[in-house]
């Protein structure tokens, strides 16, 4: 859902006319448009405004430029070949009631949010933003239908809607994957690395405002935009319109390419006012096969900290440009130290990749893998050095709590999670509890659908209706007592707070 502030949550609908006004001031001097196929496997509709056929019955009219012929053909086949792996997110859950009366704010109600998502697997996995799916009980994919010449209204009875699982979800960049069942679905690939241009013509897809496979056009106007200070994500720009429900939907180029995936708009109202943000495509790429392979992102860090550098910082310290990002600190015995990095190196690329701000380092080590030394180019003085930086994992506790982790003894199949017994090990890293008898979920199981617990990795399940669980073996013997329909309510504690979770078996 779209929050009134001025950042708000996205999605995308409604052409955009200037750029069709473009492109009739310059009909003199474009190109024949490229036939190079879209990336995926969908198969595009025989049926075509182009075709010999319609120019037969619906005859050209005189004087009309043969550029927008040409154009409108190449957005026709476009959008017929991409729109097959754009589907619609229909997620149900519970969030807060938004009333002027602040008596009331504590109030909850059953909410259902629709967002899009990007088939990225023929066998269903899906891949969007985490916004959307937050809080989710329910989610629910809704395939697109094929497209008609003729307008008309599906039949609801016709729509395919499949139950989706929660694989991963990664707050930082805002993405999730789904998956669904599904075999030889369209897919969009990810993988290609295509130059993203300020100006290059665009189309956000989606379903804006539950208006399923809408697709809207624009221009890239900026590749690179971040448009919270606090925050080093940095986003791809565009005025194709994008609104309420366009979340998680693809941003592609005129190849059928999947540029980014979008996620966010700056508004004074809540609907688009051409200022929208998507998540570039290699990111997207990295979050999606850290989260297939693992359930959650696998990070690097190189204990070193850095800051922008300002003309006031460039004066003080007598350096010799006054932008840039500059070493701050070093962790003594750390991979920065041992790799040679030092307090007050100006660096100027990572990766091969030029640095001039501290998010374009950010996002370099963000991506960077695990298993490769970082290439750091640093300014010393007047001195240009090129350094080898080992690399450690940066992982949360509770990843590092999974190593230790037997999945054959801990899977709790009833709950689809998976637990362990609460002991020294693991108080450790969890600090003080409220109750000291428990266990602790690891994580939920990817194949295993179950009820809708509400459950999270770091929850300690303290009692079942109301009978204390000291290990995960009695919590099984507790869920075989119960019947099919049987009311189980869990009370647990998260982030030092109790909680109960009510559901049926």
């Amino acid at each position: 859902m779209i929050a009134s502030s001025r950042l708000s949550r996205i999605c995308r609908s409604m052409i955009s006319s200037s750029v069709v006004l473009l492109m009739v001031s310059i009909s003199g001097s474009a190109q024949q448009p490229s036939s190079r196929p879209a990336p995926g496997n969908a198969a595009p509709s025989n049926a075509s405004p182009g075709t010999d056929q319609t120019k037969a019955a619906n005859p050209r009219p005189s004087g009309t430029p043969q550029l927008l012929e040409q154009l409108n053909s190449s957005l026709v086949a476009l959008v017929e070949k991409v729109s097959p792996a754009v589907v619609q997110v229909q997620v149900t859950g519970y969030g807060a009631v938004d009333e002027s009366n602040h008596r009331q704010t504590a109030l909850v109600a059953r909410q259902r949010a629709i967002g899009s998502g990007v088939i990225v697997d023929p066998s269903g996995y899906i891949m969007t933003n985490a916004h959307v799916v937050e809080g989710a009980r329910r989610i629910r994919v809704l395939l697109p239908m094929p497209s008609e010449d003729v307008a008309q209204v599906q039949p609801v009875g016709k729509e395919r809607i499949e139950e989706a699982k929660l694989i991963g979800v990664h707050k930082e960049s805002d993405l999730a994957l789904i998956k669904i069942e599904g075999k030889g679905l369209a897919t969009l690939s990810l993988g290609s690395a295509r130059p993203v241009r300020q100006g290059q013509l665009v189309f956000a897809m989606g379903s804006p405002e539950g208006l399923e496979n809408s697709v809207t056009m624009g221009v890239v106007s900026s590749v690179g935009r971040q448009p919270d200070p606090d925050n080093p994500m940095v986003y791809i720009q565009t005025d194709a319109p994008i609104n309420p429900g366009n979340s998680g939907g693809p941003l592609v180029d005129m190849g059928g390419y999947v540029l980014g995936i979008n996620t966010l708009i700056l508004s004074q109202g809540g609907g688009s006012e051409g200022l929208g943000f998507a998540i570039p495509a290699r990111i997207v790429r990295f979050v999606y096969q850290s989260l297939r392979k693992y359930g959650h992102v696998h990070t690097i860090e190189i204990q070193a900290a850095t800051q922008d550098i300002t003309p006031a910082l460039a004066e003080g310290l007598g350096l010799s440009q006054k932008f840039g990002v500059i070493v701050c600190d070093v962790t003594p015995g750390g991979p920065a130290d041992s790799g040679g990095l030092r307090i007050g190196d100006i660096v100027v690329s990572a990766d091969g990749r030029p640095i001039d701000t501290l998010p374009a380092l950010t996002a370099a080590v963000y991506l960077h893998p695990i298993d490769e030394a970082l290439k750091l180019g640093v300014k010393r003085g007047s001195e240009q050095k090129t350094l080898l930086i080992p690399v450690t994992e940066h992982r949360d506790p509770m990843d590092k709590l999974m190593d230790e982790v037997d999945p054959e003894k801990s899977l709790v199949e009833p709950l689809g999670i998976l637990a362990v017994n609460l002991d020294d090990q693991f108080r450790s890293v969890l600090g003080d509890l409220r109750f000291p008898n428990g266990v602790i979920v690891i994580a939920r199981a990817a194949e295993l659908l179950g009820p809708d617990t509400g459950l999270k990795t770091g929850d300690v399940i303290h009692s079942v209706n109301t009978k204390p669980i000291d290990s995960v073996e009695q919590l099984r013997a507790l869920l075989k007592t119960l019947s099919p329909n049987s009311p189980l309510v869990l009370q647990i504690e998260r982030d030092g707070k109790l909680v109960w979770l009510a559901f049926e078996m």
